[in-house]
């Protein structure tokens, strides 16, 4: 009988594995594992997790043989307060259900009415901006996209008229990021303090929700915005969502709607800052392309350094900085068996960074993405989105609306750090800067 070749990985301790170095720096653990090859292995606490360190490999499991994984069963039973059994987390023919349903309302034409709203609603946020002051740009970021989602997703300026949901959804994303952080998260239905705060939090947002989907059914109105879709939306038997399932979907749209492109657009505000000739050049596009007027969608292929600096942010930066996959058969992957159930991570933060595709990799370079250069990359070297049938349904929507708030903004502003501020990157719910991200507003 020939035996396995045994998956390679770092030494941890026996009974912890190497828990306290993953929680203690993440970013730089992923990093490191990239030294053990393609697919490496390591222990969280006594269970073995695999991550995939090279695109070709990352090829094999998000498309060539998708159907052989299913979500992470943990990522599954933390959401599950959020978002039961919503797109994000569903599995196998429900997901394809779902997925179909769904995929119209981010059809190019659809999304492309939202721009308006999302070009307006950052010009008032940028009405409320002085020159000198210093600002929460993290809080900025997260209040403008969120207001935006509330809009399209409800025809609902929610998050104005009730600032408090805002809270409530960083409560939540806070909470599942603790749950993640635990060798083995408690589960929900033991009355522990942090899953009291989650029930709480989860019946507030939920009345909320609720109340929009209950409404919106008794009117029957369609007001254009992603619910009246979400209501609306029939499979082949003309059977339409319950409004369990809509709630469902509609908190998964909510959550990672908003909250994405508010750390990618935090990141390309410090990126611009710590490159002024990347900055400058932006400037000059948008002067010479908008000279002063508020984009539109149209202008956008007219705009392609700014696509390019938003491409290089989420190459650094990616907000989904791992995917996570667990086997739902034995499978080979690369020569070595994983067997049913074995939990594998795709690591993103370490292939972006990975010097055999990208020169200098911590550099911030714009130019990577280049019509020229960007045909030049592996195709899975670069997944800020995923890849395959699970490639992330609001891709179009999330970049169309990064690309018209900084178009917006940076023709009127140009942003530094706050003198003596620390911006370091951290692993939460997604990437984002550990104690926020606090800038100066200069006046353009």
């Amino acid at each position: 009988m020939t035996a396995q070749p045994v998956i390679p990985g770092p030494k941890g301790h026996f009974a912890l594995g190497n828990m306290d170095a993953f929680n203690k720096d993440t970013l730089n653990f992923l990093l490191q594992l990239r030294q053990y090859g393609d697919v490496a292995r390591f222990r969280f606490g006594p269970f073995p997790l695999l991550v995939v360190n090279d695109p070709d490999v990352a090829r094999d499991v998000l498309v060539t043989h998708a159907d052989q994984y299913y979500k992470n069963s943990l990522t599954k039973e933390i959401m599950a307060p959020a978002i039961g059994n919503g797109l994000f987390v569903s599995d196998g023919d429900f997901w394809k259900h779902q997925r179909k349903l769904i995929q119209p309302a981010f059809h190019s034409k659809r999304i492309s009415a939202y721009g308006q709203i999302m070009s307006h609603y950052a010009a008032d946020l940028g009405e409320t901006w002085r020159d000198g002051e210093a600002r929460a740009i993290d809080h900025d970021m997260t209040a403008l996209t969120m207001r935006i989602i509330a809009k399209t997703l409800f025809d609902s300026d929610i998050a104005h008229e009730t600032p408090e949901v805002g809270r409530v959804i960083r409560e939540v994303l806070a909470l599942i990021e603790e749950s993640f952080r635990a060798l083995v998260p408690t589960p929900y239905w033991i009355p522990t303090p942090h899953n009291r705060k989650m029930r709480e939090a989860m019946k507030r947002l939920s009345a909320v929700i609720d109340g929009f989907i209950v409404e919106r059914r008794a009117s029957g109105e369609d007001k254009g915005d992603f619910l009246s879709l979400l209501l609306t939306a029939q499979d082949e038997e003309s059977q339409i969502m319950t409004d369990a399932q809509v709630r469902n979907e509609a908190m998964t749209l909510f959550g990672a709607g908003h909250e994405t492109t508010a750390v990618t657009l935090m990141w390309a505000w410090y990126l611009l800052s710590q490159n002024p000739e990347v900055e400058t050049r932006l400037h000059d596009e948008l002067s010479h392309v908008l000279a002063g007027r508020l984009p539109t969608v149209e202008d956008l292929p007219s705009l392609p350094y700014l696509e390019m600096v938003f491409k290089e942010t989420m190459r650094l930066y990616p907000a989904a900085y791992i995917i996570s996959r667990d086997a739902n058969e034995t499978v080979n992957l690369n020569g070595y068996t994983v067997k049913k159930g074995q939990t594998l991570f795709i690591n993103v933060f370490g292939i972006h960074r990975d010097e055999r595709f990208y020169a200098d990799p911590d550099r911030f370079d714009p130019e990577r993405f280049s019509a020229e250069n960007e045909k030049k990359l592996p195709k899975y070297a670069y997944i800020p989105f995923g890849g395959g049938p699970r490639v992330c349904i609001g891709n179009s929507f999330s970049l169309m609306e990064a690309r018209l708030l900084l178009a917006t903004l940076a023709q009127r502003y140009s942003l530094s750090v706050a003198p003596g501020f620390k911006v370091v990157p951290e692993r939460q719910f997604t990437l984002r800067p550990k104690f926020g991200l606090q800038m100066v507003i200069k006046a353009r």
